[in-house]
């Protein structure tokens, strides 16, 4: 990592990141306290509702960890943490119901989803290699090399960009999905949202952190240009 007074601008981003992730517990220990009135475990729940979208081929596996939940669409499974699976809190519903929501958009063909599974290769060689390259340039005094660093980089940013609809609109399947099979009251959905705007908010830091970051590099470049 490069040392310098750029190194303020990423400083909002790691806050901004460590309140994100605050609130998720928080929301996450609130809501699992609470079970549903329909009383349905999360698995139960979303195989259900899969069923009824037209999308049971869908797997659901256990997962260990906490809150390890994700949608794998290579595999197309849908794998529930420890502390999900076989829970019919408030909590567990949102999330399940959120990865049944990507599950979704797989099968109905949404754009952002495809092209975020298309960046996912690329994404992961410039996060690895972005700094590395960056910082190559630096000390060999080759620019191209400088900008070769922060393409790369702006890919991740770009990355983090297409992944907001994508998590938007699962949490947004998931609330229409729960309540059109009947398995949340009215303050239930509540809940189920609080705790989804609050994982949603994970992704907002993510990019937010993303994009200082490209704009530290970019600092840093006309610093040395000068």
């Amino acid at each position: 990592m490069y040392f310098d007074s750029t190194i303020l601008w990423v400083i909002p981003g790691l806050l901004l990141g460590l309140w994100a992730q605050a609130r998720v517990k928080s929301a996450y220990a609130k809501y699992s306290k609470y079970t549903t009135r329909a009383g349905v475990t999360a698995e139960n729940a979303v195989a259900r509702l899969l069923q009824q979208q037209g999308a049971g081929d869908v797997a659901i596996q256990q997962t260990n960890g906490t809150l390890t939940d994700h949608y794998d669409p290579s595999s197309n499974t849908l794998r529930l943490s420890q502390g999900v699976y076989g829970s019919s809190s408030i909590a567990a519903l949102g999330i399940a119901a959120h990865e049944a929501g990507h599950a979704l958009q797989k099968a109905q063909n949404y754009p952002f989803l495809a092209l975020r599974s298309i960046m996912v290769p690329v994404v992961n060689i410039g996060s690895n290699l972005a700094w590395p390259i960056f910082l190559a340039g630096i000390l060999f005094s080759f620019e191209a090399l400088m900008y070769v660093g922060i393409i790369a980089f702006a890919m991740v940013v770009l990355f983090s960009l297409v992944t907001l609809p994508v998590e938007f609109d699962a949490s947004r399947r998931a609330v229409a999905m729960l309540n059109a099979g009947g398995f949340l009251t009215q303050e239930e959905e509540t809940g189920v949202k609080k705790v989804l705007n609050a994982a949603a908010l994970t992704y907002v830091a993510s990019f937010v952190s993303a994009l200082l970051q490209l704009v530290r590099l970019l600092s840093i470049l006309n610093r040395h240009r000068d």
